[in-house]
């Protein structure tokens, strides 16, 4: 086996989880918000400012799970069986809201059902993400190479709270991305929410900044052992004056800068997963290497994402150049 090649892997499911995390995080956003104002007009500018952009989001994701799948094949017979029921409910979560994304256009004046379904696929889809998150984080039981425990060890407290956490997380990317992407009633919606989003997302990110280690001899080792806690405290140091800085910019009314604040944060967040999980792909055990497919398969797959990663970075920079700008009441594509 090639050692290099699980390390480029590793950091090409890194990437395609964040560009997932992101994208896909402020349309779920949206319908994690939506019950926020029962005004049609205000709800037809929320789902128009995310409709030319969701379903081709989640491209990402479809990334991600191939990677995971192709280069290290033992981790997904791990991962897989641990996460079936919160795998299969984000799934159909998906589902649903992309059902009900479509639909509610044409049921209309009667779509008042696929609002809750909006609203129920964007939040669940949000929350399994979420405690499949914190399961990984409090890691798997591995006995012989395979998933050794039951199908609810991935529901506790810890992953249940983490569940909450991006809820939130995702609900503050949806109202930054309505005060960048909208005007007037349904901006100042997305400012007010986003100030009362921004303190839950800190609170959560401290809180499970503090519960992991607590939970995890080998991340608290990671952390706070020297000389490792000099190289590392700028991280939470950077958050907080980011967090600062994306506070700042909403109650001054910016546009795009608390969208940009959002997003960093979210980054930084995902920068502190790494650097307490990894090498560790499937915790508290097995490395990459160790779950790590055959070097011809990881080189063969990895000429063909080389092939297809500047075409989906084309088709995303492309799509979001071409319908920039705000969206307006009777404005919109659907």
């Amino acid at each position: 086996m090639e050692p290099y090649l699980p390390v480029i892997w590793a950091g090409v499911l890194g990437l395609a989880v964040a560009m997932y995390v992101i994208l896909d995080g402020f349309d779920l956003g949206i319908g994690i918000l939506f019950p926020a104002t029962h005004a049609e007009e205000e709800r037809d500018v929320m789902m128009n400012s995310v409709a030319p952009f969701w379903d081709g989001n989640e491209t990402w994701l479809v990334l991600g799970g191939g990677a995971l799948w192709v280069a290290f094949p033992a981790a997904y017979a791990i991962i897989m069986p641990a996460h079936y029921l919160p795998v299969i409910g984000l799934l159909l979560a998906l589902v649903l809201r992309g059902v009900s994304f479509e639909f509610r256009w044409v049921a209309k004046p009667r779509h008042r059902k696929w609002d809750v379904a909006f609203v129920l696929g964007s939040t669940l889809a949000a929350f399994l993400q979420g405690t499949i998150l914190g399961s990984l984080l409090q890691g798997i039981e591995v006995a012989d190479g395979q998933f050794a425990g039951g199908a609810f060890d991935w529901l506790t407290p810890f992953s249940v709270f983490v569940g909450l956490a991006v809820v939130a997380g995702y609900g503050l990317l949806g109202a930054t991305w309505l005060i960048m992407r909208t005007t007037g009633p349904v901006q100042a919606l997305g400012r007010d929410w986003a100030v009362r989003l921004l303190v839950a997302v800190i609170v959560a990110m401290g809180l499970v900044s503090l519960w992991t280690p607590l939970g995890s001899d080998h991340v608290a080792e990671r952390w706070f052992s020297t000389p490792n806690i000099y190289y590392l405290w700028p991280v939470p140091l950077v958050t907080a004056l980011v967090a600062l800085i994306t506070w700042q910019a909403i109650r001054k009314e910016r546009n795009a800068l608390p969208f940009v604040g959002a997003v960093l944060l979210f980054l930084l967040g995902f920068l502190g997963l790494v650097i307490s999980a990894m090498p560790y792909l499937v915790p508290p055990d097995l490395t990459i290497w160790d779950v790590s497919g055959s070097s011809s398969s990881q080189l063969f797959l990895l000429v063909g994402t080389l092939v297809l990663f500047p075409l989906v970075i084309g088709y995303t920079v492309f799509v979001y150049w071409m319908f920039r700008g705000k969206v307006s009441p009777g404005e919109g594509y659907h």
